[in-house]
């Protein structure tokens, strides 16, 4: 008896061409669907920006929903259009743990690229006295 581990793995892709077509052009709806809602909520963060008091919570709350709408959209074009979903699980998490690793350094790097800016305006002088405007004299 082989060991699990070195099995052949075999599956079926595609079984027709039509069910292919199919979920291409359902999945090729869903992302023009999505992709309208996101210019909708776009436009509301514009003219929520544009208003003389911008609720702060609601902007946050459209720009959260944004990137849901982002994250399920590129679930799937690598689902479908990359052909992920049709891979076994190994496959896929040699795929998505490496990216979730990358959203971990960008996230880092503006972490640390922030507390940086926030250093350098507190401790160097000659930044600050080059990027504040000057007091006037005559001001009391």
């Amino acid at each position: 008896m082989q060991h699990p581990a070195f099995e052949e793995v075999t599956f079926q892709h595609h079984t027709d061409d039509a069910t292919f077509k199919k979920k291409v052009r359902n999945t090729t709806i869903l992302l023009s669907v999505i992709t309208i809602v996101e210019l909708v909520i776009g436009l509301l963060i514009y003219n929520i920006h544009k208003g003389e008091s911008p609720n702060e919570l609601l902007i946050l709350m459209f720009k959260g929903m944004v990137c849901i709408l982002t994250l399920a959209k590129a679930y799937y074009i690598v689902s479908v259009f990359m052909h992920l979903g049709d891979e076994i699980r190994n496959m896929i998490m040699t795929i998505v743990v490496p990216l979730l690793l990358f959203i971990w350094f960008i996230g880092a790097f503006i972490w640390d690229g922030n507390s940086y800016k926030n250093l350098r305006n507190t401790y160097d002088k000659h930044y600050k006295e080059s990027t504040m405007p000057a007091k006037h004299k005559g001001a009391h």
